[in-house]
């Protein structure tokens, strides 16, 4: 695998102003932005980079600079910084500069369609004395796809550090996994974050986001709330480990518990949201996440576990209990169909993933509405691998086909946020947080890789 570990540069002089940035070079990082990138280098510092590649914009230069200064790895000081124009952030030449009120008042119609349909956002600019039509999504989406394609054959087996911007972070993160442009909206990107992406081959191989947005190493537990939050969050959480997680036997719907690990797993989620206002619960009715809930809640005593069949793990069928060899043994063909093309399995006397989609969509959906109606603001949501693989794509436009493409290590956490309520797009503000779990950036828990 190619490990790539892309980082937004620190907070900014424009950022705390609200100003669009884009492709400005006057924006500089605050106090706050040096420290943070401090901590992110800290919290990389043991992690060998074959490579570093960073925006030429100083924000992210000066972001770079400090962050290769803490890494303590051999490899990872000899690394040579080279700055690349494909990780140059998306260009607003209209807007650049300008507060974002500004924009609102000045650009009230393109701003709308910014928000709601942001690959359709277009801008007249003058080139050569020419006006000519300049779409900044898709244009940013072509770019992150030219990075990949140049850079990805060169790294092989190793790992990169990207430091790049808001904007084409997404677009990196969206042209791996396929997700449309209109969708540009629906990943968040905080100053100094980290995600983590395991590359099989190239562009369009095999390709997994193994977390996305950590803010843990700067002290926050959860990104922060976008602003004029009018929705939900929700807080979607995998189960401990289980004894058959651990001998890679598959479960399904097959009741098994906890193991001591998985204990000890929901144990430090529940640490870790401890300070976090949870209004309601909801796990699957299974015994594993129904466990994992009750004891993260033992920090929320007031709010009561609601149970939903709809959120219970894929059913097997005959699968369920065997080990993957055995499986090999018995259905030729098919495990390897599962781990290739998800979406066309049908589990032998078990399900597909379109009815693990269907139930655990319409569910999800009903927590949604229920919370709003009821005005509660953060759900804590516990269930499995699959369950959850399958909501992943669901909540960010993917079809099940791209199932493989996230890691929900035991115990994790991910957040999707609704910031616009049920008007407007779900919004995944961090995936697979495990530093609870394993104390580092990278998710250790007994999940499988690709």
């Amino acid at each position: 695998m190619t490990r790539v570990i892309i980082v937004r540069h620190g907070q900014s002089t424009y950022n705390i102003e609200r100003r669009i940035q884009g492709r400005t070079d006057v924006s500089t990082l605050t106090e706050k932005g040096r420290s943070d990138a401090s901590k992110v280098g800290k919290a990389l510092s043991n992690i060998s980079f074959n490579a570093i590649y960073c925006s030429p914009l100083q924000r992210a230069k000066q972001t770079t600079e400090i962050i290769h200064s803490e890494l303590t790895s051999d490899v990872g000081k000899s690394a040579i910084v080279q700055t690349s124009d494909q990780l140059l952030e998306i260009d607003l030449p209209l807007w650049e500069a300008m507060l974002t009120t500004e924009v609102e008042q000045q650009f009230a119609e393109d701003y709308r369609i910014w928000h709601e349909r942001p690959d359709e956002l277009k801008m007249l600019v003058n080139k050569a004395g020419e006006t000519q039509e300049h779409f900044p999504v898709l244009a940013l989406y072509e770019q992150a796809r030219q990075f990949w394609q140049e850079v990805l054959p060169h790294h092989q087996g190793e790992t990169i550090l990207i430091v790049g911007h808001n904007g084409i972070n997404r677009a990196l993160i969206s042209t791996a996994l396929g997700i449309h442009p209109s969708r540009y909206h629906s990943l968040q990107q905080s100053n100094c974050c980290i995600s983590v992406l395991n590359f099989a081959g190239g562009l369009g191989e095999p390709v997994q986001l193994e977390s996305m947005n950590q803010t843990q190493h700067m002290g926050e537990t959860l990104p922060s709330l976008r602003p004029h939050h009018q929705g939900v969050r929700l807080l979607l959480v995998r189960h401990g480990e289980t004894q058959w997680n651990r001998e890679t036997r598959f479960q399904g719907q097959i009741d098994v518990p906890l193991n001591d690990n998985g204990r000890q797993q929901a144990q430090k989620a529940g640490e870790f949201l401890q300070n976090v206002a949870i209004d309601f619960a909801v796990s699957s009715t299974m015994a594993r996440p129904k466990e994992t809930a009750e004891i993260i809640l033992q920090h929320h005593p007031d709010v009561n576990l609601e149970l939903q069949a709809g959120l219970r793990e894929i059913s097997h069928g005959l699968w369920e209990g065997k080990l993957e060899v055995e499986i090999d043994q018995e259905f030729p063909g098919e495990l390897h169909l599962w781990r290739t093309a998800p979406a066309t399995v049908q589990m032998p006397e078990g399900e597909n993933l379109q009815q693990v989609w269907e139930r655990s969509t319409a569910t999800w959906q009903a927590i949604v509405e229920s919370a709003l109606a009821n005005q509660r603001q953060t759900g804590l949501i516990v269930a499995h691998d699959a369950t959850n693989k399958t909501l992943l794509c669901h909540i960010l436009g993917l079809p099940a086909d791209n199932f493989w493409n996230f890691r929900q290590g035991n115990g994790a956490v991910s957040v999707i946020d609704y910031p616009a309520g049920l008007n407007g797009l779900p919004v995944l503000q961090a995936m697979n947080i495990t530093s609870h779990l394993s104390g580092g950036v990278l998710d250790k828990t007994a999940a499988g890789a690709l």
